[in-house]
């Protein structure tokens, strides 16, 4: 079965950038420029991982978070914040907001597909009804 990732990225070369390392790297993707169509997708899909940038146009990357964590179908579905907000602060407050885990951009795309392995696999554990181990952060 297929590991699909939705993008939510409103710059086109990060969202292109995304892409083409996830699926180089063996994943299905789709895309969304703003919260707006992400959680539109979202309620119509399945996904393994949303990966959601901070700062998107119209409600932020926060607030779309929090909309689909608020909708049944979508709660439980692994979320990682992106951002251009460096600081140990920012990510502990998007922690703490209810991302599953939160990647500075630029990527370190090593880091960036161990994440993306990590959730994803987590993600088909708990489809199979295994225990599902949902780490906060990558060290």
């Amino acid at each position: 079965m297929s590991k699909t990732v939705l993008i939510v990225e409103d710059d086109a070369p990060n969202r292109k950038l995304f892409r083409d390392v996830l699926q180089a790297n063996g994943y299905v993707t789709e895309e969304a420029p703003d919260g707006k169509q992400a959680i539109d997708l979202a309620r119509r899909r399945r996904y393994d991982l949303i990966l959601m940038d901070i700062q998107l146009p119209g409600a932020s990357g926060v607030e779309t978070m929090r909309s689909l964590r608020a909708a049944a179908e979508t709660r439980a579905v692994p979320v990682v914040a992106l951002t251009g907000f460096a600081l140990p602060s920012d990510r502990a407050r998007f922690l703490r907001e209810g991302f599953d885990n939160c990647l500075t951009k630029p990527v370190d795309l090593d880091e960036f597909l161990q994440v993306v392995a990590r959730y994803v696999a987590d993600c088909r554990a708990a489809d199979a009804g295994e225990p599902q181990a949902r780490a906060p952060g990558v060290s």
